[in-house]
């Protein structure tokens, strides 16, 4: 079994453990809070959700680091990534640490309104130079403050072998029509064209971002998830209109299948192509495979939008509402926000990409130099929806509102009219 992504173990189906483990979640970090050494102390707090190996081990890296950097003992409470997802709200209105893994875009800003967070724009002030105005403005509220240091990130693209598409000559589709045909060809030569695979719910969520964003453009498509008042309109039926041509070239069984699956059949060839993230594929195409992941981005369906928007999904940190070591948590975010911190932690994860400048990218493998032209060469970045849209509507109403369209495509219509409902009524009740 390969190494568990972060996205992999937040979405896995360990739904009922993540309930049952929410008592321990809460317990820990109010126990911590005692040895928080106080503001001015020598000991930070850090709420993490990277419980499983690989990240686990390259935080463990980077903490050592940040003592020598900066004097600091981290005290991480490991908490898996799922476990955590489900109980952040509760924990961040308990007794939280003073640190805490999260991510940018509405999730962020969810968590920034409700007051759970400081505003962490005394650290900007030391690493502001080392980041895109792109990264800025994904790491602030709509009060103008900074509530995020950004880490790392990554695309989500159309992922091939090249080996394969060298093998038998296939080209990489630009535009829909090339798309199509190219999944025609792939089929007709015993491939699967598309690994499409959603046992989970979140993969297919890409699809839909990437199809929505290439046939209404990107100021439509966060304006859907942020606003939530246009689910049931002609550019939404549009978008699932053009997914229904997608599904006859998916993988047999996708609806009972895991991304892991999908990757492997990409890797073994058997499938063509994979909408997926490379924080997740990439930790499939490992050692000798790397090389051999190639990647392009979700084609052209409009000409007027073109393939401008990219979504690249931010991983960062953010402060408690009441951190015990403020001043520590300050000095702490100031290190991690800087591209020394960023390239130790890329070097035990080459599945993602640093955020701040000066990252040594000679480092990098080919996949990771191909996100990273992929993403600076965008016009536009979105976070991906279950970050882009607040978070009491993207579970629990858009992934049974996509899986009953996958199961049932001539339903459209009825799914999205309770689609906007449902949106209505959440939008409603505010935060």
């Amino acid at each position: 079994m390969p190494s568990m992504s972060r996205r992999s173990v937040l979405r896995g189906a360990a739904l009922g453990a993540g309930v049952v483990a929410a008592g321990p979640l809460l317990t820990a970090c109010g126990g911590s809070s005692g040895s928080s050494g106080g503001s001015g102390g020598k000991t930070v707090t850090f709420g993490s959700n990277a419980a499983v190996p690989q990240p686990k081990g390259a935080y463990v890296n980077v903490f050592a680091a940040a003592k020598k950097a900066t004097g600091l003992t981290v005290k991480p409470n490991w908490v898996d990534h799922n476990t955590f997802q489900q109980n952040i709200s509760s924990y961040l209105q308990g007794n939280p640490d003073d640190v805490f893994n999260w991510f940018a875009g509405e999730r962020m800003q969810f968590f920034a309104g409700q007051g759970l967070a400081s505003n962490v724009d005394d650290v900007w002030k030391n690493i502001g130079a080392n980041y895109t105005d792109a990264m800025k403005a994904q790491s602030k509220a709509p009060d103008g403050h900074y509530y995020l240091v950004p880490f790392d990130y990554y695309p989500w693209a159309v992922f091939y072998s090249k080996s394969l598409f060298k093998a038998k000559g296939y080209t990489v589709p630009t535009t829909w029509d090339e798309y199509i045909a190219l999944a025609k060809k792939m089929k007709g030569d015993g491939i699967t064209p598309i690994a499409f695979t959603n046992k989970d719910g979140w993969p297919s969520m890409g699809t839909f971002d990437y199809l929505n964003m290439r046939i209404n453009g990107f100021d439509f498509h966060i304006d859907l998830m942020r606003k939530g008042d246009k689910w049931n309109t002609p550019q939404v039926k549009a978008t699932f209109d053009h997914w229904k041509q997608l599904i006859p070239y998916y993988s047999p069984g996708f609806a009972g299948q895991t991304w892991q699956e999908g990757a492997q059949s990409l890797v073994n060839q058997k499938a063509g192509m994979m909408v997926l993230g490379l924080d997740q594929i990439g930790t499939i195409f490992t050692g000798d495979k790397a090389a051999d992941l190639g990647l392009f981005a979700f084609p052209e369906i409009d000409p007027q939008y073109g393939q401008t928007a990219v979504e690249a999904p931010i991983d960062g940190f953010m402060v408690s509402k009441s951190p015990k070591n403020k001043d520590g948590a300050s000095k702490l975010l100031s290190y991690l926000g800087t591209a020394k911190a960023q390239q130790l932690w890329l070097g035990t994860n080459p599945a993602d990409v640093a955020t701040a400048n000066g990252v040594d990218t000679s480092k990098y493998t080919q996949p990771q130099n191909d996100a990273v032209k992929l993403i600076t060469g965008a016009k536009s970045l979105s976070q991906f929806m279950d970050r882009d849209t607040r978070p009491d509507f993207a579970d629990p109403v858009m992934i049974p509102a996509i899986q009953k369209f996958l199961n049932s495509p001539g339903d459209i219509a009825s799914i999205l009219s309770n689609v906007d409902k449902q949106a209505k009524t959440i939008w409603a009740s505010g935060n």
